[in-house]
């Protein structure tokens, strides 16, 4: 029995060095832009048996924009940043350079006081391997790039660490195909980015 799921990366909702952990803002208009230029490609993953988008503005904006229909998964949801929550990675490191320091080198740390990387990752992969493998079944979620990450790292069963060396842009697409604990993969950018 085997799934195909395809994880989208949300639009982006700021500029890159804007971006602020646990962000809740908006598609900006650059992501708005974005959608429209990458529908062509990505429209049709929406006739997808199940459609999800993790539970942030950004996320489901790009779901609806691409006409998804997306159903709402709290466990897509982006890192629990605790205390960082609001800020930018700039932010943090003038206020706790050692803590950023931890947090990078140690997957099991969690100096913010919410989720740690290695618990991150647990959980969007606990959420790949409970999905519904029918054979020729087909789901999409449209998800913060750092839940696509987490997804990816899980999926190739790499060190956690191997998570700050994958980069995700806004509107790129993880395909997975297998079932519980072994997934193959591919992943791609729209033509437009």
């Amino acid at each position: 029995m085997h799934v195909r799921v395809s994880l989208v990366a949300a639009a982006r909702s700021s500029a890159l060095l804007a971006e602020r952990f646990d962000d809740d803002r908006p598609l900006d208009g650059a992501g708005w832009r974005a959608v429209e230029a990458a529908a062509r490609e990505l429209v049709p993953l929406g006739g997808a048996d199940l459609r999800y988008c993790s539970p942030t503005p950004r996320s489901r904006a790009t779901g609806q924009a691409l006409g998804y229909a997306p159903l709402a998964q709290p466990a897509l949801r982006e890192c629990d940043m605790g205390r960082w929550r609001g800020l930018t990675l700039a932010e943090v490191t003038a206020r706790e350079p050692g803590a950023v320091d931890l947090w990078l080198s140690d997957p099991h740390a969690a100096p913010h006081g919410g989720e740690s990387l290695l618990a991150f990752i647990s959980r969007i992969g606990g959420w790949l391997d409970t999905r519904p493998a029918d054979d020729g079944g087909a789901i999409v979620a449209v998800a913060e790039p750092s839940v696509v990450r987490a997804a990816l790292v899980y999926a190739l069963k790499a060190p956690p660490l191997t998570y700050w060396h994958v980069d995700v842009r806004p509107l790129a697409t993880l395909n997975l195909t297998g079932c519980s604990g072994h997934w193959s993969l591919s992943l791609r950018a729209p033509e437009t980015i």
